[in-house]
This record gives C-alpha cells, structure tokens and sequence, in this order.
C-alpha cells in the first residue's frame, strides 16, 4: 500500500519518542548497576523500548520509514555528545564547583555514545531489516515470529559491539560475559514481556494510519536517502 507522507498521523511522534529514550539511555548507560549476581547498565531500564519502538515503525510505516527515524536519532545522539564535550572543556564560572562532578559522570558519555551509536547503528538497522524481509516471507502472518526474530539479531549485534566499545578493559573476564549475556536476554526478556502491548500498538495504528506496508522493492542500504 503506497503511503502519503501528509495521511501520517503518528509517525512523527513516534519518531520523538524512539529518539528520545536512544539520548535518555546513552546518559543513564554510564552508570552500570549490579542487581544479585547480574551486572548491567543505567540505559538498560530504556533501551529495549527503542526495539519495541523500532519494531512498530518498520511493521506499521515499512523500512524506509525506520530507517529515517534511526538516522534521526544517530544525529540527535552526536549532537548530544558534542554538547557534552563543549560542556566540559568549556571554563566554568568561578561560582561553579561541581566540575569534577561532572566530568566524572557526563565526561564518560562520549565513550558511551560512541558505543551507544555503534551497537544502535548495528542492530537497529539489523532488527529492521530483518523484521521487513520476514513481513514479506510470511506474507504479514506470525507477527510474534517477526518481532522476537528480528529483535535476537538486533538485540544480539547491539549488545556485543555497545558493550565491547564501552566497557572492555573496565569490565573482563566473567564480568565482561555477564554483562553481555545478561544484557541480550533481558533486552528480548523485554520484547517478549511487551508482546501484547506491541500487538495492541500495531494494530492501533495500522487502522488509524490506514495502512500496512510492505518492502517488496525496498532498496535496504542504510545509507540510501528516503525522498519520500
């Protein structure tokens, strides 16, 4: 079904909302928790709702339509860290005395993001492709069998590069393996608990939007410009 960009009710603030948990996530991600045995990061508490998000935008509006919202939100993220690091070598008035304060926590984030960006880019464009490619496979059936699919791989992709860029030489050995394995099942842990909200989303928007798009002649690369 041929979409038109102004019959799009919800799109852009679902594109609002994808990007601002990646920006919530990268700035709690600098804090890595340690919950009983299992050790993770402040982003986890969000970041798995930018899968379910990513999820929604592919089934609903179709992957060039994801892959405008994931490059919105890498751009929103490099602008975030450029901030912070401006921030942070930029002087701070004589009355200012948390500067130490602050590098310890947002001083971090560039790292972070730089993680953060890669993983997203890795697995968001991952999740959506192979969410599109299944649609299409199954002929719009199973949808669980789409969301969770795509989310592994995703999820999977993301979780090792983020981890491996940010945390290997802090966290090693059975700490490093806990916290990747810790951190992709309880991403998809997530997908699977939100399943019936997802369902109910999907459907919502399928119907108010009036439409339910297929990538049957989608060009898939990443950096292809969407001109619609």
């Amino acid at each position: 079904m041929k979409q038109k960009e102004h019959a799009l009710r919800y799109y852009d603030l679902i594109l609002a909302l994808f990007v601002a948990l990646l920006l919530i996530s990268n700035i709690a991600a600098t804090k890595l928790l340690e919950i009983g045995p299992f050790i993770s990061d402040g982003g986890a508490i969000l970041f798995p709702l930018t899968y379910i998000f990513g999820d929604v935008l592919t089934e609903v509006y179709g992957y060039r339509k994801a892959r405008r919202a994931i490059i919105v939100g890498f751009a929103a993220s490099v602008l975030a860290a450029l901030t912070f690091l401006a921030v942070q070598y930029i002087p701070g008035a004589p009355e200012y005395t948390n500067q130490s304060a602050f590098e310890a926590v947002l001083g971090f984030v560039p790292r972070i993001v730089a993680a953060s960006m890669a993983g997203y880019l890795c697995g968001q464009f991952i999740n959506a492709y192979v969410l599109a490619r299944l649609k299409v496979k199954t002929k719009g059936k199973w949808l669980w069998l789409r969301l969770i699919g795509s989310t592994v791989f995703g999820e999977l992709a993301d979780t090792i590069v983020f981890c491996t860029i940010a945390f290997f030489g802090i966290l090693t050995g059975g700490s490093f393996l806990n916290y990747v394995m810790v951190g992709v099942a309880y991403k998809i842990g997530v997908e699977i608990v939100c399943l019936p909200v997802t369902y109910r989303v999907i459907a919502y928007l399928k119907r108010r939007e009036s439409i339910d798009y297929y990538d049957t002649r989608t060009d898939f690369n990443p950096l292809h410009a969407d001109k619609r």
